[in-house]
């Protein structure tokens, strides 16, 4: 009714009690991979680097957005795991859930392709410390581009949209998780933020074009729009790759701006 309307609550958003962090200091690890052709020789180089970073004291590892396998729409179902099923059926996810229990820490597991009946998903997976599959994320905003002279790409010719946002609790603290493309869109974002994430984890893969342009003005954009931290994590750069990786991973604050920029 219009007699219920108050002009100044218009602009207040609804309150959501914000959870306080589990740990206030913690260190994460950012896992810029090369990514092969050799998908055996790719999962036992991701499973080295996630166990070296815990060495060294790492509580919450990110991968990168397709490390697994080449990033092409060629690679994406030879490559294809189905994840539900684990097991033989998706030996990515089932390395990251050992490696998370055994050594008691928490990773995004960047993204793999995912087989889902006649589908195919570009899909997040976050494991606790027990192994067990906290989240998973299907990316929302698939990459669809085509700049005249520099690159061509087409995600939805082989990928289908993911639907739902994903937040999750994990020991280190809330964490939203976005991939690639998804950075793009600030309502993603925002919702992370209104759900009391600390953290975006965006394991993207952006290119030689897309990467100068808008890879460092995006994360800096989310981190100070919604006044948390973001991390990006990609795959190394490949010049002799069918599609070449900008690399640049990066940890952003809400305040200050880079905490952590790999090259």
């Amino acid at each position: 009714m219009a007699s219920a309307y108050k002009p100044e609550e218009a602009r207040v958003p609804p309150a959501l009690p914000l959870p306080a962090p589990p740990v206030t200091k913690f260190k994460i690890a950012l896992c810029q991979l090369s990514v092969t052709p050799d998908k055996e020789r790719n999962i036992a180089h991701s499973r080295k680097a996630i166990e070296d970073a815990a060495a060294r004291g790492a509580q919450l590892v990110l991968l990168p957005e397709i490390w697994n396998g080449p990033y092409s729409n060629d690679s994406f179902p030879v490559y294809a795991e189905d994840i539900d099923a684990g097991g033989d059926a998706s030996p990515s996810t089932a390395m990251l859930s050992e490696v998370a229990q055994r050594l008691k820490i928490t990773i995004v597991g960047g993204s793999i392709v995912e087989r889902s009946g006649d589908r195919l998903y570009n899909t997040s997976c976050v494991f606790g410390t027990n192994g067990k599959l906290l989240a998973k994320h299907r990316k929302m905003q698939l990459f669809d581009i085509d700049i005249p002279g520099k690159i061509t790409f087409t995600e939805s010719k082989t990928l289908t949209a993911g639907q739902t946002p994903t937040v999750v609790d994990t020991e280190v603290g809330r964490i939203g998780i976005g991939i690639c493309y998804d950075i793009n869109f600030e309502e993603i974002a925002m919702i992370y933020g209104a759900k009391g994430a600390h953290l975006i984890c965006y394991p993207g893969a952006f290119n030689m074009t897309t990467g100068p342009l808008h890879w460092e003005l995006l994360q800096r954009a989310r981190a100070t729009d919604n006044q948390l931290y973001v991390a990006t994590c990609s795959p190394a750069r490949d010049a002799g790759a069918g599609y070449v990786a900008w690399g640049h991973s990066t940890l952003v604050g809400p305040v200050s701006g880079y905490v952590f920029l790999a090259l």
